[in-house]
């Protein structure tokens, strides 16, 4: 039972007085009545979220195509190294789109800015008629979007539109020196012994995050692809480029006449780029099958430290390719447990083939990912700073593969074994994991 005397009465009397005249005053007061809003709105939005307010339909997958069928959305970067940008990398046909538009979801209030895109089409395509691209967006002014959508016209349903979240957006501390971007893994991929061993030389040398671009590959890798992701080197992300366009395994058009050239593997690099920018120090753009060797220093750290004192200002250091053919073999290292394995036992190959005068030597490269704004395969496109060719006698790529002069006899080519300085460590670590994995 509540009682209630006379004072508690007036009491209650006099609050609804006071309420009553302060709502008369903000009615007759507009700036009042702003104000009240505003910090009721302030209070409202200051405990949601970045992004809640946002409309449009989140994107869950790696790779979004738009209604047109003829632009592929990756992922939209924060980059304000010139101005305060957003650059979407994607994937278009470098005739049929001729304009996009950026809509951006502004914070604190979920407000729609929409900004027309300029559409930069790598120009390596190498006559593919899709090709990588840059979609890249001036920010409004007194903007900070969380998210963005990307349409056709500035017109439209933003709750129709797939949206995409604005990575790079805070600043962060380097959590690893280098990250090798491996992509594309396809063809159901089973050259299981060579990635161990690869990883794992990676890891001697320096390597903490190993970033690979799967398209498909056997049951035994995605086994040994599991225990690098609980081990935390790996990071895989999926790469259904042939769900979307006809993907070819060749790197020029002349030679298999399809949409897209070996499996979008410079969209992913550049993608992989911009994804590791604010997280690693260097990122390292090279294939499963090939590994860089310093002969001059124990590892990478300290091969960089020197490269970079010497090309002080240099943000692109490009390292020979040379072939050494997985046809020509040693009976040294023939590790009988390994031979249950599918794939090839690096270590059994140290004769490379010798150099070609006529024919030039394709690079891969480390580079510092915030000095670089496009890339191909072999080299940059735009970037900020200079490139240097590291000498051979510095480091080189060993190559491990199907031979380029097959025709030649072993005694033409150069025994290298650069490779076997490792081996002891390499060993040790490739049979941890074939035990826990393989065998």
């Amino acid at each position: 039972m509540i009682h209630c005397g006379k004072k508690h009465i007036s009491a209650v009397v006099a609050c609804i007085l006071i309420f009553a005249s302060v709502l008369i005053c903000s009615w007759k007061d507009p700036q009042l009545q702003n104000n009240i809003t505003r910090k009721i709105f302030r209070q409202a939005t200051t405990a949601s979220p970045a992004g809640q307010l946002c409309r449009g339909k989140p994107a869950k997958n790696v790779i979004t195509p738009l209604k047109d069928n003829r632009t592929f959305i990756i992922a939209p970067y924060f980059d304000d190294r010139e101005s305060k940008t957003t650059r979407v990398i994607g994937i278009v046909h470098h005739e049929d789109v001729k304009q996009l538009y950026c809509w951006f979801c502004c914070q604190p209030n979920g407000k729609i800015y929409v900004s027309k895109a300029k559409i930069d089409v790598h120009s390596d395509r190498f006559g593919f008629p899709y090709g990588a691209a840059d979609i890249v967006c001036l920010e409004p002014e007194n903007c900070d979007p969380t998210h963005v959508s990307i349409h056709q016209s500035p017109r439209g349903n933003i709750d129709q539109l797939p949206r995409f979240e604005i990575k790079n957006r805070k600043a962060e501390t380097f959590s690893v020196d280098f990250t090798v971007c491996i992509s594309a893994m396809f063809g159901n991929y089973n050259n299981v012994l060579q990635f161990i061993q690869s990883i794992e030389m990676y890891k001697i040398l320096g390597v903490q995050k190993v970033v690979i671009y799967k398209n498909n590959c056997s049951q035994l890798m995605e086994k040994v692809l599991k225990f690098y992701m609980e081990e935390g080197t790996v990071e895989v992300i999926p790469w259904p480029i042939n769900s979307h366009l006809k993907a070819s395994s060749k790197w020029h058009f002349s030679m298999d006449a399809k949409d897209i050239g070996y499996y979008g593997q410079i969209t992913a690099l550049n993608d992989c780029i911009y994804r590791n920018m604010q997280r690693s120090k260097f990122v390292v753009l090279n294939d499963a099958d090939e590994i860089i060797l310093p002969l001059k220093h124990p590892d990478w750290i300290t091969m960089m430290s020197s490269l970079q004192e010497q090309n002080p200002g240099t943000g692109i250091f490009l390292f020979e390719n040379h072939i050494f053919p997985e046809t020509v073999s040693t009976h040294v290292f023939n590790i009988s447990s390994w031979n249950t394995v599918p794939g090839v036992n690096i270590l059994q190959h140290v004769h490379r083939e010798p150099d070609r005068k006529e024919v030039f030597n394709p690079r891969k490269m480390i580079i510092d990912p915030r000095k670089v704004i496009q890339t191909s395969v072999h080299s940059v496109l735009r970037a900020y700073g200079n490139s240097v060719n590291v000498p051979m006698d510095v480091a080189l790529i060993y190559h491990c593969r199907v031979p380029l002069q097959g025709n030649l006899p072993r005694e033409s080519l150069i025994r290298d074994t650069t490779l076997w300085r490792y081996n002891s460590s390499l060993i040790v670590n490739v049979n941890k994991v074939l035990y826990q994995t393989v065998l």
